[in-house]
């Protein structure tokens, strides 16, 4: 017996689609009757697609509703470009945290916002942060203007002229003013975000450039304090985005000195301390 024809198979995969991008990083559990509200397909609708989501492993069912299922985990470990750059990068990062003791994070770019591809958390960091996975506006993070700031000019002019939204009283939302942040950033391949993606945390980010000079990732620490104090990771990130950048070329993983990245973070906290002295 042949199957049935799906009828406008298009439009299905779309809403299909659709129910899937409902969910959020805060929303992990959703009912179908939230589903159907949030992306607009009908609940009648929303239920048969549903049911073919979870018995394909997209979604799962839970006591509330419905969640994200491990099939679209296992097909996201598939995709080459960003698996390829998390699998070089990650003993770099490792690396990282054993030097600073931070939460270290490695993120792309998909659109108008970073996706996290690498979280290694502090156990220091009792404020709630980013996760595996998760998304940010480009504009309100140092991961984001790290890459933002060696992106393609009219790209950025396109990001300034349209709406920055604020996460916090911080975030720079003025188009001329983060013209001159990422004018910056540009000039010292290094960047901050003081509060303005989360209270109470700063990052400090560099991007990896490709051989052109534009930026294919970002790598940053997290903590929580001033400035002043971040500045003093600054060189130990930016050796380690140097040092990814330079083992996506050359095809190898080896690790940065542990000596030479405490090193780095030494003199540039003996700098800093020296500034404050006088």
């Amino acid at each position: 017996m042949s199957r049935p024809v799906v009828q406008d198979t298009s439009s299905s995969l779309r809403k299909a689609l659709a129910l899937l991008d409902a969910f959020s990083e805060h929303d992990v559990e959703l009912s179908i009757r939230e589903l159907s509200r949030r992306s607009g397909v009908a609940r009648s609708t929303a239920h048969r697609l549903a049911a073919d989501l979870v018995d394909w492993g997209a979604l799962e069912r839970t006591p509330r509703g419905l969640r994200l299922g491990v099939k679209l985990f296992e097909l996201g470990t598939k995709a080459p470009a960003s698996l390829t750059l998390r699998n070089l990068a990650l003993p770099f990062a490792h690396h990282l945290h054993e030097v600073t003791r931070l939460t270290v994070n490695l993120a792309v770019r998909q659109g108008d916002e970073i996706v996290y591809l690498e979280k290694i958390a502090s156990p220091a960091l009792r404020v709630p942060h980013t996760r595996f996975g998760g998304r940010a506006p480009l504009h309100a993070t140092a991961l984001g203007k790290a890459i933002l700031a060696h992106t393609d000019s009219a790209d950025v002019d396109r990001l300034l002229a349209g709406p920055l939204v604020a996460l916090t009283p911080k975030t720079i939302v003025d188009p001329d003013l983060l013209r001159s942040e990422l004018d910056r950033v540009r000039r010292e391949r290094v960047a901050y975000d003081v509060e303005e993606s989360q209270l109470g945390l700063f990052c400090v980010a560099a991007p990896v450039l490709d051989a052109a000079g534009y930026a294919i990732a970002a790598v940053s620490v997290t903590g929580a304090t001033a400035l002043d104090e971040a500045r003093r990771f600054a060189p130990a990130v930016l050796t380690t985005a140097f040092a990814i950048a330079g083992a996506r070329r050359s095809g190898s993983r080896a690790r940065p000195s542990a000596e030479g990245l405490a090193q780095r973070t030494r003199r540039s906290s003996a700098r800093s301390m020296s500034r404050d002295s006088t």
